[in-house]
């Protein structure tokens, strides 16, 4: 471990922390951990390394383990929400009532419903979130954040940077430290879990379409899976929302065609915010959903995915309707949740706004999006809540307790930005990767890790807000 010795060593030496610097992002670099640069973001010509710190950060190796161990139990929870329209209506009434983007992705939902299920083949690709919330006492617990199950970001670039921090500490001299950075192989699970989905949807001259965006920032990330699925032989395009809209079509089975090439896996990089959707891109979101295709995810799950479920999940007994007779799988789960509050119309959701006007800086604010930067803390709860106290509007959030994370000391590498020691806090994500024909649960594994590491006096977090910075943890 860099110790703080280490570090203020470091500091004090200028001139061997930029070699040690100089050092860890030509690693990154050399193994992939790369980011086009935000002023041209879709030019593979300029590229630059992906925000990272310059030395894994501490993590208890117990409560790192909990969290991998949880993510089986969280994708079959999230795919059971998917397979229940009863609780995916009452839970989110009131949130589409005044929520737009939840609305529409509500409205295509039903549409489907309505038409019936085309294909039996589900999968999810999902990440779920945690930090760890101190305790008077000195001890901490692993408090979920929220779970992703869209456009999952982190996948690729997170399984490249291991090789790098144990690299700087053997430098460092610290040879025991560097075998207590783990692997982390989410590369090879996410591609096995679309190539199984491929496999299950039996045609082999069949495509894996990747849904992406108009500014492509993370394309050379996502370029690592598509790798590895050809060298599977399957055959990958990627297509935005109007290059399907002007060649995509259904067949009379409903089996999706772009370009003249079926189309097996749908996998979304992109469609997760209100600013990804033109009025012609909801036309393409059903066209998909409509469609034989494998969905990663379909639009249930995705729905799954929103903060008002996540809400709804906290409240007694909804967590033993998705397991039944496993009281243990209950427990486990129910122990990494944060207080969760309701903001819907009534007066559970007056009390939820009386309380957080009182004390704003014991709460997080949270909409119903994703990608970070989207949450309200401190002042602006209390100027948002007055704002909408009154009326529907307010359903569109729910309240969170604040977690009080541990805060380490490390060197945040950004492109531009000097060397120094900084007091940073860490969020890790479990990735969990499911595939499910009809009844049958094919795969059902935790495939990998991420740790995202910001300044501690930043609230927000997320690697495309320009906030955080990838990580590895150093199990102690």
């Amino acid at each position: 471990m860099a110790t703080n010795e280490i570090l203020e060593g470091l500091i004090k030496d200028p001139d061997r922390l930029k070699d040690l610097a100089d050092e860890a992002k030509e690693l990154a670099l050399q193994h992939g951990a790369l980011l086009r640069i935000f002023e041209n973001p879709n030019s593979s010509e300029v590229i630059t390394y992906t925000p990272f710190t310059l030395f894994p950060s501490p993590v208890p190796k117990a409560k790192f383990l909990q969290a991998l161990a949880l993510q089986i139990h969280y994708n079959l929870l999230v795919d059971r929400i998917s397979q229940d329209p009863g609780f995916l209506e009452e839970a989110l009434a009131s949130t589409i009532q005044a929520d737009d983007f939840t609305a529409n992705l509500f409205r295509l939902y039903r549409e489907v419903q309505q038409e019936g299920r085309t294909k039996s083949i589900v999968m999810g690709l999902n990440r779920s979130d945690y930090m760890l919330d101190q305790r008077e006492d000195g001890t901490c617990s692993l408090k979920q954040t929220e779970i992703n199950t869209i456009a999952v970001g982190g996948i690729c670039i997170s399984g490249n940077l291991p090789v790098v921090h144990r690299r700087i500490l053997q430098m460092l001299g610290l040879l025991e430290e560097s075998q207590c950075v783990p692997e982390n192989n989410c590369i090879a699970g996410m591609t096995r879990a679309l190539a199984r989905a491929w496999e299950l949807y039996g045609q082999q001259e069949a495509v894996v379409m990747f849904l992406v965006e108009d500014v492509q920032l993370h394309k050379l990330g996502q370029r690592c899976i598509e790798h590895q699925l050809w060298r599977r032989g399957i055959r990958v395009i990627r297509r935005k929302f109007e290059e399907v809209s002007s060649t995509g079509h259904l067949n009379g089975d409903k089996k999706l065609f772009v370009d003249g090439l079926e189309v097996a896996v749908v996998f979304y990089c992109h469609g997760f915010m209100p600013e990804n959707y033109k009025e012609q891109s909801w036309d393409v979101r059903l066209l998909m959903e409509r469609s034989l295709a494998v969905k990663c995810p379909d639009i249930s799950t995705h729905l799954a995915g929103t903060k008002k479920v996540q809400q709804e999940l906290a409240r007694p007994g909804v967590l033993e309707r998705f397991f039944p007779d496993q009281p243990q799988v209950v427990e486990q789960i129910r122990a990494t949740f944060a207080g969760l509050y309701s903001l819907d119309m009534g007066p559970e959701g007056d009390q939820t706004v009386a309380m957080a006007l009182a004390n704003p800086e014991k709460f997080v604010l949270k909409p119903q999006r994703e990608g970070g930067g989207n949450n309200v803390y401190g002042e602006d709860i209390v100027r948002v809540l007055e704002e909408v106290k009154g009326d529907k509007r307010r359903a569109a959030y729910i309240l969170m307790d604040k977690i009080r994370p541990k805060t380490e000391q490390n060197i945040l590498l950004k492109t531009g930005q000097p060397l120094k020691l900084t007091s940073v806090c860490y969020e890790i994500g479990a990735f969990g990767a499911y595939v499910r024909q009809g009844k049958d649960m094919v795969m059902n594994e935790c495939v990998g890790h991420l740790l995202r590491t910001k300044n501690s006096e930043q609230f927000e977090g997320g690697i495309t807000a320009r906030v955080s910075a990838l990580d590895n943890p150093l199990l102690v």
